[in-house]
């Protein structure tokens, strides 16, 4: 997961920018393959042997010659599945590629804190058993030595933004929503646009399957209060489902980066 949240990063941060067409997504797809290979091996899964790899990754996106141009930053959030899947949100990354974006999606690594994290809260409010806080505090520390590995390989290299550390996503969102509303992807979605906005992706595509409860109070009905405290916040909440049709939604899309322009 780690991995993957790193690949993604330095993709889309580079894509976009790139002299040669497609050099980001065969380093992708040539890194998939030598770590898949490592797996089989046993290896890249020890602190120490994922940190060289971390920088190594880093290094090879970083030797990719781009030119650096003026393009709308666009973040993605929303429900965890149609967040990440081409499938579930009509390939929304590609899609905003080809309207001349660069494109932000915080990674898996945070969420796996979250919901490990989310188990300390609960033992805040309702209490609950030593054991169990002891084991979510060793899962929640190991958890966060990947994320810190992975920011420090970024920060190397300063034409990337590297990730928000999740403890500065918990600050963000204690200040517009309770640590109690956790239900799917809970305060942590508010926390990413938050995020966003913060590191300069002003715009925001908040992806929500029709009919989710839990994104429509924590994405789409937490926007006045993000903008409250963004005023320069540009968020569009979108649906994703197969009686939703896609010129629809990219249309929308392309209303917000219009705003944006």
């Amino acid at each position: 997961l780690a991995y993957g949240d790193l690949l993604m990063l330095l993709k889309n941060q580079t894509k976009p920018y790139e002299l040669t067409p497609g050099e980001s997504d065969r380093l992708v797809e040539d890194w998939t393959q030598k770590l898949t290979g490592l797996f089989e091996q046993g290896k890249a899964f020890t602190q120490r042997e994922v940190r060289a790899w971390f920088d190594q990754i880093a290094g090879s996106f970083a030797a990719i010659n781009i030119e650096k141009t003026d393009k709308l930053k666009v973040g993605i959030v929303g429900e965890i599945y149609v967040k990440y899947s081409a499938l579930a949100n009509n390939g929304l990354e590609d899609f905003l590629f080809r309207q001349g974006c660069e494109v932000m999606v915080p990674g898996i690594m945070g969420f796996m804190i979250f919901k490990v994290d989310n188990r300390l809260e609960d033992i805040a409010l309702y209490g609950g058993s030593s054991a169990k806080k002891q084991l979510c505090n060793m899962l929640k520390w190991y958890f966060t030595k990947f994320e810190t590995d992975l920011i420090d390989s970024v920060k190397k290299y300063p034409q990337f933004t590297p990730p928000t550390p999740y403890s500065h996503l918990k600050e963000l969102a204690g200040d517009v929503i309770g640590y109690g509303c956790k239900m799917g992807e809970g305060w942590l979605l508010t926390a990413e646009m938050m995020e966003l906005v913060e590191s300069g992706y002003e715009n925001v595509v908040c992806t929500q399957p029709f009919g989710c409860l839990p994104n429509h109070i924590v994405g789409k009905g937490m926007i006045r209060k993000v903008k409250n405290v963004y005023p320069q916040a540009n968020i569009v909440p979108i649906d994703y489902d197969p009686s939703a049709t896609q010129v629809n939604q990219e249309n929308r899309i392309k209303l917000m980066l219009a705003v944006a322009n």
